[in-house]
């Protein structure tokens, strides 16, 4: 939970070959931005796609965990491993999420239970290569706003160049930067995430007693911030 920027690739790539190509294009404009770590493009296919064939700390686990996609029936939302995807991930920085990138292909069907138990197949609707993920960058605030505009605008830049490449789908960015490209009203923006979740934590432990974990918790001003009056 936190302000992130969420985003969909596809491509109409007819090979694999084709696919790695569109993905390195990516990397490389990744390797021109301030990044703190750009990884290597790596290929899935097989167990390999499953994030269960990695320990928990894995390089390559939460790269597999985002590759997956969901699909909806009757209320049940039931995973989607992909049958070869083709990725890197970005490292913005400090406090930030790491952001996977990439393309891949999913089987048109999958078997799933229903209430009743009975297995049935269920269409995917997933076609051609594509991506959907996310990187949560609100908590690189805590290391200051620059350090947190540098890690948002990081993955923003990349999401722009895949734009470019004709493989950008949609782009939902919490911060409102995206589609408003004011960094005031950004930094502004977090800001007021930051209360909010501050207050909650405070909430939480008024209710349940005891300390809760959470990134905000590490943030400088976490009390102050608790502490602000309400907007009207």
């Amino acid at each position: 939970m936190g302000l992130s920027i969420h985003y969909t690739l596809q491509s109409a790539a007819g090979t694999a070959e084709q696919a790695r190509k569109l993905v390195e294009k990516l990397r490389k404009r990744a390797l021109d931005l301030p990044f703190a770590e750009v990884g290597e493009v790596v290929e899935l296919t097989g167990d390999a796609c499953n994030f269960e064939t990695y320990d928990g700390n894995h390089p390559l686990r939460w790269l597999a965990v985002q590759a997956r996609q969901y699909r909806e029936r009757h209320g049940t939302y039931y995973p989607v491993k992909p049958n070869h995807a083709v990725a890197f991930t970005t490292y913005p920085g400090e406090g930030c999420e790491i952001a996977n990138l990439g393309l891949a292909t999913y089987p048109d069907t999958i078997e799933v239970r229903d209430a009743t138990g009975c297995s049935r197949r269920l269409s995917t609707g997933l076609t051609g290569w594509c991506w959907t993920s996310f990187c949560k960058t609100q908590y690189a605030s805590r290391h200051g706003m620059e350090h947190f505009l540098r890690c948002h605008l990081c993955v923003i830049r990349m999401l722009d160049h895949a734009k470019e490449l004709g493989v950008l789908a949609n782009v939902k960015d919490e911060g409102g930067f995206w589609d408003g490209r004011d960094a005031k009203a950004l930094v502004l923006k977090v800001g007021e995430w930051n209360e909010g979740m501050a207050r909650l934590v405070g909430e939480l432990e008024k209710t349940f007693g005891g300390t809760f974990i959470a990134p905000i918790t590490e943030h400088p001003e976490f009390k102050a911030r608790q502490r602000k009056p309400r907007s009207s």
